[in-house]
């Protein structure tokens, strides 16, 4: 389901899902909002928003791994968020 919260950045359309074929419109196409499962740029377009949502905490992504953030405090002490996803990149 993280795949469903992307926002796309270019256009998409594609063809009328099976079982949802409007009578009359057989030959129009959907046009996509969100990134859904299965598209090649849901995974970049998930990865944009974390990557957004997690700099708002403080965080840094890491100059050596993009999935690598960083985030120092006044204390000295520092937290290192690794993450993984299945498909991500």
């Amino acid at each position: 389901t993280a795949f469903l919260h992307g926002d796309l950045t270019e256009d998409i359309y594609m063809n009328q899902p099976q079982g949802y074929i409007e009578k009359g419109k057989e030959d129009q196409v959907c046009y996509i909002k969100k990134s859904i499962y299965g598209l090649k740029q849901s995974p970049r377009c998930w990865y944009k928003r974390f990557d957004d949502f997690i700099s708002k905490l403080g965080f840094n992504r890491s100059s050596y791994d993009s999935c690598a953030f960083i985030n120092s405090n006044s204390y000295s002490s520092k937290v290192y968020l690794l993450l993984y996803v299945d498909d991500m990149l």
